[in-house]
């Protein structure tokens, strides 16, 4: 599977991203009755002025360290697939050096990000969909890996990052829905939506230019998946991708809104075989057709829209997260995708979180022909909640619900339940 990303967030006090921090991807916005002009469209955005009296800029930190670490258990309770209790977990380390540490410009940064699994999971049990973001890894390639990066910010907010990127870290800021397996949201389909196109870590470079309303983003990146490499061998071998995306910042009603419309698409001219499950490789020429294009583009629309802020809990509130994904087809495997929910934190318990929302996956029509001789598949289509218990600051106990009616026809709908504990350090 693979990662479309079109949204980013805002940060103080500028449109740049915040990088880390369970919370810190959530997008706080000056309160319009403060700010004087309730009715306007800038009144939820930072601005920034000559004029504007703000604190002195502070030194950054030379280094700055934060490990998030989750376990996971989870059974099958309906559905065809054995009610095996599994038990896995996961730990992400974040490490930014900035360039004052070395002597450097205090406007580089470089950032480590290792990561480490261990134990079973339920990925695949019930879905073509993995079920567990934080534990999935394309045909189980290995558990440890290590991506690395320098990272370059103007004054402006603007940055430039250069290197192996995990792109868990894009999804854990998405505005609203901030969820990369750790937080929020588990199924891939709604926390770390496929695109076919771009592969999970990506080495390439990424640029992202905020303005006033709108924020603008352009990755170049190679097509393979870097996941267990260093991004040096055989690069661009198979193709270059591409990311475009424009973010509108909107107030409807008084409350942020973040619309974006991104393209994204290669020269690749075969199928990604590191992303496509092996079961669902089609038969090679003659018999088989798909894979034999060449170029592919995605056009996605998302949506992330705060219906409700609770002004007695800063940067706390609800919302509607929706998201549309089409693609040209051969060589790409996903045809059409999407989901759309609700999310948020509840007004008894700022602290907590939860989510409700449904998503479908559609396989291109010349590869589902292609294996149909020996697999039927239709449309995946199915439905998460779950329920983050904030007991401590550093500590999260998450109960997590997924119903899904699998894209392989032979299967019946089967019902996921299981438990996460995360921690932050």
């Amino acid at each position: 599977m693979s990662l479309s990303i079109g949204v980013l967030v805002v940060s103080r006090p500028v449109m740049a991203h915040d990088a880390y921090g369970p919370e810190r991807g959530l997008v706080e916005t000056p309160d319009p009755q403060q700010t004087g002009s309730a009715s306007s469209e800038n009144a939820s955005l930072p601005l920034v002025s000559e004029q504007e009296s703000s604190p002195a800029p502070t030194r950054p930190d030379p280094f700055d360290i934060e490990i998030v670490a989750s376990q996971f258990l989870d059974a099958p309770v309906a559905g065809d697939a054995a009610n095996t209790l599994r038990y896995g977990g996961r730990v992400d380390g974040y490490v930014r050096v900035n360039g004052s540490a070395i002597g450097a410009s205090s406007k580089l940064t470089l950032n480590l990000r290792p990561e480490f699994r261990w134990g079973e999971d339920s990925n695949g049990v019930i879905g073509l969909i993995p079920s567990n973001t934080a534990l999935f890894r394309g045909e189980g390639r290995g558990r440890v890996d290590l991506s690395a990066s320098l990272e370059y910010k103007w004054e402006s907010g603007a940055t430039f990052e250069l290197g192996k990127l995990n792109l868990l870290d894009v999804a854990r800021k998405t505005p609203l829905k901030a969820s990369n397996g750790h937080f929020g949201f588990q199924n891939l389909g709604i926390a770390f939506p496929p695109s076919a196109i771009a592969p999970n870590t990506i080495t390439g470079a990424a640029l992202t230019v905020p303005t006033q309303k709108v924020i603008y983003r352009l990755w170049v990146f190679d097509v393979d998946s870097q996941y267990r490499r260093s991004g040096l061998e055989d690069p661009f071998e198979n193709g270059v991708g591409f990311l475009a995306a424009a973010t509108r910042i909107a107030n409807i009603g008084g409350n942020p809104g973040f619309y974006t419309f991104a393209l994204v698409g290669s020269n690749r001219d075969d199928f990604a075989r590191d992303i496509l499950p092996s079961p669902l490789f089609p038969p090679p020429p003659p018999v088989g057709t798909f894979g034999d294009e060449s170029g592919e583009l995605a056009l996605q629309l998302s949506g992330y829209q705060y219906v409700k802020r609770y002004p007695e809990a800063k940067g706390k509130g609800w919302g509607i997260i929706a998201r549309f994904h089409a693609t040209m087809g051969d060589p790409t495997f996903l045809d059409f995708s999407g989901y759309f929910g609700v999310t948020g934190n509840p007004r008894f318990r700022p602290q907590d979180r939860f989510g409700l929302a449904y998503f479908q996956y559609s396989l291109t029509n010349e590869l589902i022909d292609d294996i149909a001789f020996r697999l039927t598949l239709e449309d995946e289509r199915g439905v998460e909640a779950f329920y983050t218990y904030q007991f401590d600051d550093r500590f999260g106990l998450t109960a997590n619900i997924q119903v899904v009616d699998s894209t392989i026809a032979a299967r019946s709908t089967g019902v996921l339940a299981g438990l996460r504990l995360t921690s932050v350090f």
